[in-house]
């Protein structure tokens, strides 16, 4: 039978830019945890937008107020106030636990931010000689696609042939809180890591190196800045991936599931006597903040505030890795993870990663490889634990055809 998802997928390669390697499936639309392609299939969605989705395609509470803030008011930009963004700050940090929020629109950009925030408190608070500032990260990191981010990632794909590159970063090996504590000096202003990395697979830290950490920053007037964009916001079952080593941050970034798969909402929220250092005309974005974004962001919180999906994502989970674990004898070398978040390792000598993908595409189930071997999992919070028995019954199916 004929198809026409090969007339969408000419046009893309024909006038888009060739700086992704989608699967050859045309979604058109979705609802819950599944998407219809422009051929009338259907497929269970296994990645969630890399967490942008965690509550779903279309769910109706955020689909509702962004057809209600639509109707009112767009945009404003920040040179006047609108009636959502104080309420929007207020319950985000009510949420958070955090006393000060700064509003932005991508993931790179709320890193970007936290940047130059960690940066400006060095030079006017902590007094590093000016232009000396050092941020600490991680090997294997991933926070965003900017010349300034992509100077300190190791990835080739995103780091190399975009030099000159920023200064004034140092990567350590993630999980190695000695590492940390080694390269700390006098003009360290912050680390800045992922709580648990995802672009590099789904690494989760040894146990206690949050905590080891959190205490060589207090010791050497360190800024800690959680990078909670994929990991936040109940992913791992959790508000914040860092709240399972009971440590908090000074700043955390943002973004993915914040603007619910709607729009694109991103923020800093931390402490206010950081996130102060920021003054009128300093920093700025003219849909940092506009009332789309923060109604949805509102209604964003409002689910989070009940605590079901950290509850879902804790439960479904469970059910996730153990079902996962039950692989190893067909093709999976390793499971990584926590909550419904997982990083497979695919035996090489059985398939690659994108084989795989495929393979799952064809049994209706869509997910994504990264690194060659590694599939990564990350399901809207709203599956079902049939949908999740579905889900890895194809896996299985997959590594063995």
């Amino acid at each position: 039978m004929a198809t026409v998802s090969g007339d969408f997928i000419t046009l893309d390669e024909q006038w888009g830019a060739h700086n992704y390697h989608p699967l050859p499936v045309v979604i058109s639309e979705a609802e819950g945890a599944w998407v219809t392609d422009v051929d009338g299939k259907r497929y269970l969605d296994f990645l969630s937008g890399y967490s942008a989705l965690n509550f779903g395609h279309r769910h109706p509470e955020l689909i509702r107020a962004a057809h209600d803030q639509l109707d009112r008011l767009t945009l404003t930009s920040r040179a006047f106030h609108n009636d959502q963004f104080g309420a929007f700050c207020q319950e985000l940090a009510g949420l958070t636990g955090t006393e000060m929020v700064l509003t932005m629109n991508t993931g790179a950009e709320a890193v970007e931010s936290a940047i130059k925030v960690a940066r400006k408190w060095a030079y006017e608070v902590k007094g590093v000689e000016f232009d000396s500032a050092e941020i600490i990260v991680a090997a294997g990191n991933f926070h965003g696609r900017t010349t300034t981010i992509v100077s300190f990632s190791d990835d080739p794909a995103a780091h190399d042939n975009y030099g000159p590159f920023t200064p004034g970063f140092i990567t350590v090996p993630f999980g190695d809180a000695e590492a940390v504590r080694a390269a700390i000096g006098p003009n360290t202003a912050a680390v800045l890591m992922e709580p648990i990395q995802g672009e590099a697979g789904v690494i989760v830290p040894p146990e206690g190196f949050w905590a080891d950490v959190r205490a060589a920053c207090d010791e050497n007037s360190v800024l800690m800045i959680a990078d909670e964009i994929q990991s936040g916001l109940a992913r791992t079952g959790e508000l914040f991936a860092l709240d399972h080593e009971d440590v908090r941050a000074d700043l955390y970034t943002l973004g993915k599931a914040l603007g619910g798969g709607i729009v694109p909402v991103s923020a800093v929220v931390g402490r206010r006597d950081v996130l102060g250092v920021l003054k009128p005309g300093q920093h700025g974005s003219t849909f940092g903040g506009y009332p789309v974004a923060c109604a949805v962001g509102r209604a964003v919180v409002e689910l989070l505030a009940k605590g079901e999906f950290q509850q879902r994502s804790t439960e479904l989970g469970h059910h996730l890795h153990k079902r996962l674990h039950e692989l190893t004898d067909v093709g999976v070398a390793e499971v990584r993870g926590r909550g419904l978040w997982a990083g497979v390792d695919i035996d090489p000598t059985v398939k690659t990663g994108r084989e795989v993908s495929m393979a799952l595409r064809d049994q209706g189930v869509l997910c994504k490889e990264t690194h060659e071997h590694t599939l990564r999992i990350a399901p809207p919070l709203v599956i079902t634990r049939e949908e999740v028995d579905h889900a890895v019954d194809a896996l299985g199916n997959a590594l063995k055809a």
